[in-house]
């Protein structure tokens, strides 16, 4: 493999082969960790600097009176202090693992960085990477969704999913709870790949539930953190990794999600980012619809199907090698002997039993009955209150 010990120009290596998966020496793994704890040195000022001495190597090799044409005092000083202890320890942790099989470590301006990613405002400096280095170079679309999903969003997800990995799209998620999970778990059946992009540090799973998808997509996509070996599940984490999620991709779909919600926040980051922002609009009454009616009104695509995204997607400038396989189209689903009427009457919005009841003239026992038989041949969810939802396959 490619040992990079010379300094490379930040903006050409970028530009280079992103698909390469290169190998940093030690010392320029232990060189981008000193420039990524010192205090002061945040994605943008990091990247000037980049830009002007081409690695972190150079910046940490580079004269006060150069720096001090670029950066305050105080950064100043936090480039030309001796590395910590708590950093040293950390670099040492960080080779450990990286040796490990199917670790990788990628930087910003190094060759194998992700190119769309690298061209947002605020690139990570450093992305650690389990699994298929090479898919962050694959047409990518996020998915995102709200944690506490209905039966029918995360049965949207996963089929959209499906159908989008399978047209030779890859989905990226953030492996949450919900929509998130379903969609990793689709791009997988669908035949295709998938990259979760974390808010821990590479060595940890977050949420435990998700253990067995996270090793899964270690095997068979892609686990991205930018953070440090070791690092915790704090709250704050999750918001800033969104950017990551919606920099990866070319356009983001967002399936279900509260009008107040952190999806919205990743949609709105993906506009402001210069990617398609898609929605799947749901019931009027149903409070997992109002984000996705809400980012429609702002001007996000609405789409029913698959095929919708896929059009969208063949157009997409940041699309380099654009899907075109259409999905194909499912079997009906089977309904229950007995259970037809009573799904017709249920529509699509969540209703209460007793105005089933009414409008059918049937008793509750029967009612009962076949509401039971819908929901074990999963075609019917319960909602609080008592009310009852269809779920479309």
């Amino acid at each position: 493999m490619q040992d990079t010990d010379s300094h490379t120009p930040h903006k050409a290596a970028a530009a280079d082969n992103p698909a390469a998966a290169v190998f940093l020496s030690d010392a320029r793994v232990a060189a981008w960790l000193r420039l990524e704890r010192a205090a002061g040195i945040g994605p943008r000022t990091a990247s000037k600097l980049l830009d002007a001495f081409g690695c972190a190597e150079g910046i940490l090799e580079a004269g006060s009176d150069e720096l001090a044409a670029l950066i305050g005092p105080a950064q100043l000083r936090s480039l030309k202090t001796p590395a910590s202890i708590e950093t040293e320890q950390l670099i040492e942790a960080t080779l450990r693992w990286r040796a490990q099989p199917g670790h990788h470590i990628l930087a910003l301006g190094e060759p194998g960085y992700p190119e769309l990613l690298a061209n947002i405002p605020d690139p990570p400096l450093l992305l650690y990477i389990k699994g298929r280095v090479e898919l962050l170079d694959a047409p990518m679309l996020a998915m995102v969704g709200s944690r506490n999903a209905s039966v029918q969003g995360k049965a949207n997800a996963l089929a959209f999913a499906e159908a989008l990995s399978g047209a030779g799209l890859c989905i990226v998620s953030g492996l949450a709870l919900g929509i998130d999970a379903a969609a990793h778990e689709g791009a997988l059946k669908g035949g295709g790949s998938t990259v979760a992009v974390i808010g821990t540090g590479p060595d940890l799973v977050y949420p435990a539930r998700n253990r067995a998808l996270c090793e899964r997509i270690a095997a068979e996509g892609c686990i991205v953190s930018e953070y440090p070996v070791g690092t915790r599940p704090l709250p704050g984490n999750f918001p800033k990794r969104n950017r990551i999620i919606s920099g990866l991709a070319a356009g983001v779909l967002v399936v279900e999600a509260a009008a107040q919600s952190g999806s919205l926040i990743t949609a709105r980051q993906a506009a402001e980012q210069g990617r398609d922002v898609f929605a799947i609009p749901g019931s009027i009454h149903a409070a997992l619809a109002k984000g996705c009616h809400l980012l429609i009104r702002e001007g996000a695509k609405l789409v029913d199907t698959a095929a919708d995204v896929l059009e969208a997607m063949a157009w997409s400038p940041l699309v380099r090698a654009p899907a075109v396989a259409m999905p194909a189209k499912r079997p009906d689903e089977t309904v229950p002997d007995g259970s037809e009427a009573l799904l017709a009457a249920l529509g699509h919005d969540p209703v209460e039993p007793d105005i089933l009841i009414a409008s059918m003239n049937i008793s509750p026992a029967l009612l009962s009955s076949q509401l039971l038989a819908l929901e074990l041949a999963g075609l019917l969810e319960r909602r609080p209150g008592g009310r009852v939802q269809r779920v479309v396959k």
